[in-house]
């Protein structure tokens, strides 16, 4: 904590003698309904948030393997808030790329778009100045995906539209086998770089090491505007018989500590006392429970500011969510926010 608080104090010392960076703060919204709340809006007023980052869908095979199509697409229950800009984003399964001709690859992209524009519309918008595709690619995928890019970039330019996407950290360091995606920026993960499936002490959502593993100059010196998303969020990891078997989703750390159902065997580690079949668990089933505390989430951002060389970036959270807030301050995020300036 005490080389945090130097780390802090001398970045806040370097930064005042440069030209502060601008920063956008904003959050991804990962839900499958959108729903106005006022604790989430107060959240982004108090950031200033001029924008939100909201998962249309999710676009996979059919069951019967033979085209892409939507999974679990948002529902607007409520209009977007007028000040607020929506910036749609599509995660595509990598498995969607393969073998797929340009043709095929050509019409998926105008599907795309023809379905966010019905989306965009239902959240009270007539138009989005920015499309965010997420996807995994490989190398095996990254021509086929690099078209589909191509082409939607191609559309939107008609409609004075910019194209951003998300970008792993193994895409950033491997910079030759992964590509350049034919976008206009990037949108770094700088979260889920552990092996969650691995057993162990680990934090898979975040860990410093791993972290610096990747970055370094190579934020800096990659070739289009990199914005910047950190994680929020928090899981419980279950293994049986040292065997990874799932993230149970009802799982919080409220569950956890109930000494009826676990016991803690060590910090952030926890052994089921008896059948949980709620939960998906087995007497003796272990779970390590991960998260990331503002001090971890601020000693990141110190590393990460440092090297980025841009005077403007966008700064996203993963996600809003009221109960996932309820662990951060108002100036715990403020803070964090300012590292980057």
């Amino acid at each position: 904590m005490f080389r945090l608080g130097v780390l802090l104090l001398f970045f806040a010392l370097f930064s005042s003698c440069h030209k502060k960076r601008e920063v956008d703060a904003s959050f991804y919204y990962w839900k499958t309904s959108y729903e106005a709340s006022s604790i989430e809006d107060t959240w982004l007023d108090t950031l200033h948030s001029t924008r939100m980052y909201v998962r249309i869908m999710d676009i996979d095979i059919s069951e019967n393997g033979s085209a892409p199509v939507p999974i679990s697409p948002v529902i607007f229950k409520d209009k977007i808030p007028a000040r607020r800009e929506l910036v749609p984003v599509v995660f595509i399964v990598n498995n969607v790329l393969k073998n797929r001709s340009h043709q095929q690859l050509s019409d998926l992209a105008t599907k795309i778009l023809f379905f966010v524009k019905g989306k965009v519309s239902q959240a009270g918008k007539n138009k989005i100045a920015e499309l965010q595709i997420d996807c995994d690619w490989t190398k095996s995928t990254r021509e086929n995906y690099f078209f589909l890019l191509t082409e939607l970039k191609h559309k939107l330019s008609k409609q004075q539209t910019n194209l951003s996407a998300t970008l792993r950290l193994h895409q950033l360091k491997n910079l030759i086998a992964s590509g350049i995606p034919p976008v206009d920026r990037v949108m770094l993960m700088c979260y889920n770089m552990g092996n969650l499936r691995q057993y162990g002490d680990q934090n898979s959502i975040l860990e410093q090491a791993e972290l610096e593993k990747y970055i370094g100059k190579n934020i800096g010196n990659y070739p289009l505007p990199v914005d910047v998303g950190l994680p929020l969020f928090s899981w419980a990891v279950a293994f049986r018989k040292q065997a990874y078997i799932g993230i149970p989703k009802k799982i919080t750390e409220v569950v956890l500590h109930d000494t009826a159902l676990f016991k803690e065997i060590k910090p952030n580690r926890f052994l089921a006392k008896k059948d949980l079949p709620e939960y998906g668990l087995t007497i003796n089933d272990e779970l390590r429970w991960e998260s990331v505390p503002i001090k971890q989430l601020q000693a990141a951002a110190v590393y990460i500011a440092q090297y980025l060389n841009t005077n403007k970036i966008n700064m996203i959270y993963f996600h809003l969510d009221e109960q996932l807030l309820k662990k951060f301050s108002y100036e715990d995020l403020e803070k964090t926010t300012a590292i980057f300036r």
